[in-house]
């Protein structure tokens, strides 16, 4: 049961407490650089957490004056498309409101949950030479309640753990496909579903990257589940290795 840390509240609580009750998820981010971008990847994982739960999610955006910039940024990075607030209505009689939003802003009603600043030191959210993928690897690998300064070094040691990554999977996929151990879906659900704690499932993998006697197909189907929830194609390389 996937629970969050509600920042108005300031206690744990269950994100869905109604199982498939529907949830609206709505991301609050005025402007399009790396902040509001961060703010928009916490609402599209925590979407995808639910989902993979089987609770249905309505995705919206309140946006500010850039929100073309921002949606530009946001697919660049594999974020969900959000439903324009503008264009919707009130929420459904009794379905649960989660708001997502920049450390120290507002939001009324419902949970809140809130994302530390992100620094890319561009004025628009995804530098122009880096792949997206790094970019939402880099900020999916500290906790969103701790700030993150996207240096050159930081995203070209993260870029290289993704194609590492990458790399292994398209090895491992043309071994035979064995299940993902219990034990290890249980603790990538389990770190998921602890206030979305992403470093933990990233941990996890690098565990069963080396872990003994696994077979490589077992780690393959294992790092393309945890993909369903970080969304970074660890996937993409298969078939283009010879």
């Amino acid at each position: 049961m996937l629970r969050i840390y509600d920042a108005r509240s300031d206690e744990s609580v269950v994100a869905a407490p109604a199982r498939r009750a529907l949830t609206r998820v709505e991301a609050h981010a005025p402007g399009s650089g790396t902040t509001d971008l961060r703010v928009l990847l916490v609402a599209d994982v925590l979407a995808r957490a639910l989902e993979i739960g089987g609770t249905p999610v309505w995705a919206v955006l309140a946006g500010g004056e850039q929100v073309a910039e921002l949606r530009a940024g946001a697919t660049a990075l594999g974020i969900r498309p959000f439903e324009d607030r503008r264009d919707v209505g009130p929420e459904f009689a009794g379905a649960q409101l989660i708001h997502v939003v920049r450390r120290g802003d507002e939001a009324t009603g419902g949970i809140r949950i809130d994302v530390a600043p992100a620094d890319s030191g561009e004025a628009v959210g995804v530098p122009g030479d880096v792949d997206p993928a790094t970019l939402r690897l880099a900020l999916l690998a500290r906790p969103r309640s701790e700030p993150v300064h996207l240096t050159p070094a930081a995203l070209t040691d993260t870029g290289s753990t993704l194609a590492h990554w990458r790399r292994s999977v398209a090895v491992w996929a043309v071994q035979p496909s064995r299940p993902v151990p219990e034990g290890v879906r249980q603790e990538l659900r389990a770190a998921w579903e602890d206030d979305l704690n992403l470093p933990a499932v990233l941990d996890v993998l690098r565990r069963v990257e080396t872990l003994d006697g696994l077979p490589d197909g077992a780690r393959f189907e294992t790092y393309a589940y945890a993909d369903r929830i970080l969304g970074i194609e660890l996937t993409r390389e298969i078939g283009s290795l010879t």
